[in-house]
């Protein structure tokens, strides 16, 4: 029996994301990261001020890591760029896929090794046009073809097991790693068949226990599973297309949302789309490695 945990969290951010997405968290600066990718915006949050920025880009971005004090490393529809802290230059680091105009990337996240692993599909949709990368030090190679919606990247605190989900699927893969280099050592395993379920499995984080806390799109929840896919617990959401958890601290999850695709109807029903949660759970997350340049 899944226990289910209704709202009583808390709103930390009201600026609505068309396509709220890819959160990360600094635990040396407490704050909180995530991309409007459709709106081309990063956000930034001081969890301790509350201070909420808006930062303009120039690009589709979803992913961002810290490289050091200085830079950041941002993933795009236009490829890879460091972003300087200070001015928000984005200078370019590396092209995922050139002769692809129409992608753009999606999910992604820092392997503890210090490689990312990023996903690509396409702008419109288009059923398997993405793909799976892994990039170390410059390098990039692609471990994964013909997916279409890129989620669920993640890894295991010892940075031996990958996570990954194509959302049109709905099929959670594990796959081996080495832990030195991010790189897979073993063809990826069904971990998670949830083909007929409703919703869609979505960004998701992988805690200190190996467990995995997933965003359920259309669900409006977070799932918690244990590492060999037993569903533990669901912790529900004000907005129906919750997207993406991040660990902001001991117990503490921020989780994003977007309101793509409603119409004035959907919108009004769903006020708290695009919007940032908080909620508390029995939760704790190595802190989120950098990328190694």
């Amino acid at each position: 029996m899944v226990t289910t945990y209704n709202f009583e969290g808390a709103i930390l951010s009201a600026s609505p994301c068309e396509l709220g997405e890819g959160p990360s968290f600094e635990a040396a600066t407490q704050t909180l990261w995530w991309f409007d990718i459709l709106g081309k915006k990063l956000h930034e949050l001081h969890l301790p001020t509350n201070k909420e920025t808006q930062h303009d880009l120039p690009v589709m971005g979803s992913v961002l890591a810290a490289v050091d004090a200085e830079r950041q490393l941002l993933a795009s529809d236009k490829g890879l760029f460091l972003r300087n802290r200070a001015t928000g230059e984005l200078t370019l680091y590396h092209e995922l896929e050139p002769n692809k105009p129409g992608n753009r990337s999606n999910d992604g996240r820092v392997h503890p090794s210090g490689s990312l692993w990023i996903g690509t599909m396409s702008k419109t949709g288009e059923i398997g046009a993405g793909a799976i990368y892994c990039v170390r030090k410059g390098e990039v190679v692609k471990l994964y073809d013909q997916i279409s919606i890129p989620n669920s990247i993640c890894f295991s605190p010892d940075g031996s097991t990958g996570y990954f989900v194509d959302t049109k699927v709905n099929r959670l893969m594990r796959v081996a790693l080495d832990p030195a280099t991010g790189l897979p050592v073993a063809e990826p395993q069904l971990l998670l068949d949830d083909s007929g379920r409703p919703g869609g499995i979505d960004g998701s984080i992988c805690a200190s226990d190996g467990s995995i806390w997933n965003a359920r799109w259309g669900e409006g929840a977070v799932d918690h599973y244990s590492a060999d896919g037993q569903h533990l617990s669901r912790h529900l959401l004000p907005a129906k297309r919750t997207t993406c958890p991040v660990f902001i601290g001991s117990g503490r999850l921020a989780i994003t949302s977007s309101r793509e695709g409603l119409d004035a109807a959907e919108r009004a029903a769903d006020p708290q789309a695009g919007n940032v949660f908080e909620i508390t759970a029995p939760i704790e997350c190595p802190t989120e490695p950098a990328y190694l340049l």
